[in-house]
């Protein structure tokens, strides 16, 4: 093991950098593309698609542009929501803010799933029942 790969034991890739992957992520999942194909059209394997969609590998200004033609988006899309970097200080134990949760939901295979299969539920009625039922099973969830 050299030094440098030392150093990197434990380092927590940068929120930026995490955000921007799962931003690849979702929207390469929402077109229904696997990583293989992302990859074979970038001329990368899907292991490396895997690191940018983690944050593990940065992703250069000029792979991004490659990335936003390929899934037809403008770059701006991929930092959308992108967290703030407070450098006064650590939030410790505080719970993630809601808007994160929701984004780190969605961006979720089940999340996606999820999303996908209710807004095609046409009956307002039964997309109620749905979420009353939710509510019903994570409150019991919480209890026991």
């Amino acid at each position: 093991m050299t030094l440098t790969s030392i150093r990197m034991v434990g380092k927590k890739p940068n929120p930026v950098d995490t955000h921007v992957g799962s931003r690849v992520r979702l929207r390469r999942m929402l077109l229904g593309m696997s990583q293989e194909r992302l990859g074979e059209s970038m001329g990368l394997t899907f292991q490396q698609v895997q690191k940018y969609e983690k944050g593990v590998n940065r992703i250069g200004a000029s792979r991004l542009f490659q990335i936003s033609r390929i899934l037809d988006v403008p770059i701006q899309f991929f930092f959308e929501e992108a967290p703030h970097i407070d450098v006064s200080g650590v939030r410790g134990m505080a719970e993630p803010d809601s808007e994160v949760f929701i984004i780190e939901f969605l961006n979720s295979r089940e999340g996606l799933e999820l999303n996908r299969a209710f807004v095609k539920i046409v009956d307002s009625k039964v997309r109620k029942s749905i979420v009353d039922l939710v509510r019903a099973l994570s409150a019991s969830a919480s209890a026991s």
